[in-house]
């Protein structure tokens, strides 16, 4: 129930106001990101940089009312398109994917550059958030090189990571859970269809049968799309399970024990070991970014949204 809350709770998104940067990646391809930045806001000042999940962009209903609350508090924040998604759609030839960490990386520092335009400019203070997908990737990046991550980050935020690829694509291919599998492998094949429209360079699949499974579209694109020869391998170097022990920087993993698609044994201290800086926080409902809560202390239901503004903002909401 959780897991599908967001998406009749009542809302109503804001305008869309941002400036497009566009950032070049090192192989050509180029992504989208999105700025918000307030007018109070001043060098040294806080910034969010916010990534999407599977088939969604910058406008994202969770990323927009995100963008809205933190800029109302001062904080200057950067959304970005994943490669092919959203404004950046023509821009790339090659797909985003669980474990494109270099991509976030590229970004990180494409807005350092921004807001360090002088020379003289006080470092800004840098969140970064993922969630689901974008989540692993956030991981990933904090973990696989910790000394290359520039001191201006300064926290992270994954919710609901899928940490272990495998143990995921297992349970959303559960029985339970194959009304959500259909239509994330709908949404992949309509988006890839898309894509493949304005980019005619992009990777295209042998002729046959389309995937009924996410597992399957990975088998058929992304895995071969990317180098690998099939999906378990891909999820194998993707997973960033086995790079959280070398994360260096303050980072809180929010997830939920009832989540359909990450279960929640994948964060057992069991498989994994957990440094000082990496704070696990469980809910017992909350689905896979649900988080949907009854009215209390926060200002609106959105439990999940207040307690990123607590974590990029410092300010205790609740």
């Amino acid at each position: 129930m959780q897991t599908i809350l967001p998406t009749v709770v009542p809302q109503k998104l804001a305008d869309h106001k941002a400036k497009l940067h566009r950032v070049r990646l090192s192989d050509g391809d180029a992504i989208a990101v999105h700025e918000d930045c307030p007018k109070e806001w001043v060098a040294g000042g806080k910034v969010a940089i916010l990534s999407h999940g599977l088939t969604d962009h910058h406008r994202t209903p969770l990323l927009v009312r995100l963008t809205e609350k933190l800029t109302a508090r001062g904080v200057r924040v950067f959304r970005w398109d994943m490669r092919s998604c959203g404004a950046g759609i023509e821009w790339a030839r090659h797909p985003y994917h669980a474990g494109c960490s270099e991509d976030l990386g590229a970004v990180v520092h494409a807005v350092i550059e921004q807001c360090c335009k002088n020379t003289s400019d006080l470092s800004p203070d840098i969140t970064l958030f993922g969630v689901s997908l974008s989540g692993n990737v956030l991981l990933k990046y904090l973990g696989e090189s910790p000394d290359t991550i520039p001191t201006m980050v300064q926290r992270a935020v994954a919710v609901n990571p899928p940490i272990d690829l495998i143990a995921g694509i297992e349970s959303i291919s559960n029985r339970r859970n194959r009304v959500y599998e259909r239509h994330f492998t709908k949404m992949l094949l309509k988006h890839h269809k898309q894509w493949a429209g304005v980019r005619p360079d992009v990777y295209r699949p042998p002729h046959g049968p389309q995937p009924r499974t996410l597992e399957g579209f990975d088998n058929w694109f992304t895995a071969p799309a990317i180098g690998y020869r099939n999906a378990r391998e891909y999820y194998v170097a993707a997973s960033s399970a086995k790079v959280i022990p070398a994360i260096c920087i303050p980072t809180t993993i929010i997830t939920a024990q009832d989540d359909p698609f990450v279960p929640f044994e994948m964060f057992s201290s069991d498989h994994i070991t957990y440094p000082d800086n990496v704070r696990l926080v469980t809910t017992n409902y909350g689905g896979h970014v649900g988080f949907v809560s009854k009215k209390g202390d926060d200002p609106d239901m959105r439990w999940l949204d207040w307690r990123i503004v607590e974590i990029v903002t410092g300010e205790t909401i609740s």
